[in-house]
């Protein structure tokens, strides 16, 4: 009982105070050991203050591909612009015709372009006249009407419908060899017509005669030529009203009408300057679909 009551007697201190358990030291990673992280994007910022930001570095980055290959398609073009500009400076200074004309056809051929550009000088003059007119409160109806009738006869004209003269030429085409080619007498009316010549008419050694208008079409007929469905025997007469030294200067240019049919067996004579008469009328066409406009 004695022991018994000394080992009740026994202070609890380890009930009281608790015992602290035994601890192992966790040794902690050093710096050494510490993984390596990714440097954040404001660690460059402390480290140079003087840069440009990371943006505008990525921004001047894709804009230099841009303006690289902008720069290139512009010296593309630009090399492209030249290369034309060059091919028709060429093409209009090496004219084999004129190279190879002599000085005297070069003087015509200049006489020519004179008489030309004062004639549209002239024109220029009487539309400005005419303006002036229509616009005049006192004369502008008796202008109207006045411009109007004439119009109306420069159309019939142009058409052939109307009878017309004035100065001009007469060119009579004949064969020698061979029989004159329809493909001749329309290098001679496109000639007249570059020439200036306002009315013509063809007229044939049988006594049929054809008035020259735009549609007026010329093929070959067994050594006689067809013109608007009308044959024509030769030799053929070709009057012309217009500027008759214009005309006859440019059917005379070196590779002009005269030397194609001079070349092909035939001739050209060139009558007498004077006033000429075109009486042969073309049948008003019958417009089907075409309407003024309105």
């Amino acid at each position: 009982m004695a022991e018994r009551d000394e080992e009740k007697a026994e202070p609890a201190v380890s009930a009281d105070v608790p015992e602290e358990p035994a601890t192992e030291a966790v040794e902690l990673p050093g710096d050494d050991d510490a993984p390596e992280r990714d440097a954040a994007p404001g660690d460059d910022a402390d480290e140079d203050d003087d840069g440009p930001p990371p943006a505008a570095v990525a921004a001047a980055a894709a804009a230099t591909p841009k303006r690289t290959v902008a720069g290139a398609m512009i010296g593309v073009l630009v090399g492209l612009l030249g290369f034309a500009l060059v091919v028709q400076v060429q093409n209009n200074t090496t004219d084999p015709t004129l190279a190879s004309a002599r000085q005297a056809d070069l003087l015509q051929i200049l006489a020519d372009l004179e008489s030309r550009s004062q004639r549209l000088q002239g024109d220029i003059g009487d539309l400005e006249t005419l303006k002036r007119e229509l616009t005049s409160d006192a004369q502008g109806t008796a202008a109207a009407l006045e411009q109007a009738r004439k119009r109306a006869d420069q159309l019939g004209i142009l058409a052939g419908t109307l009878p017309a003269q004035g100065p001009g030429l007469t060119f009579t085409v004949q064969a020698k060899t061979e029989p004159i080619r329809a493909i001749d007498i329309v290098d001679v009316i496109q000639e007249l017509r570059n020439a200036g010549a306002e009315a013509m008419q063809i007229s044939g050694s049988n006594g049929s005669s054809v008035r020259i208008i735009v549609s007026t079409y010329f093929a070959d007929a067994s050594g006689s030529l067809n013109v608007d469905g009308q044959t024509l025997t030769g030799p053929y007469v070709i009057t012309a009203i217009g500027d008759p030294s214009t005309m006859d200067k440019a059917l005379r240019i070196p590779g002009g009408p005269v030397a194609l049919v001079t070349s092909h067996g035939g001739n050209v004579i060139v009558g007498e300057p004077g006033t000429v008469t075109v009486t042969t009328l073309h049948a008003p066409a019958t417009l089907e679909y075409a309407e003024p406009v309105s």
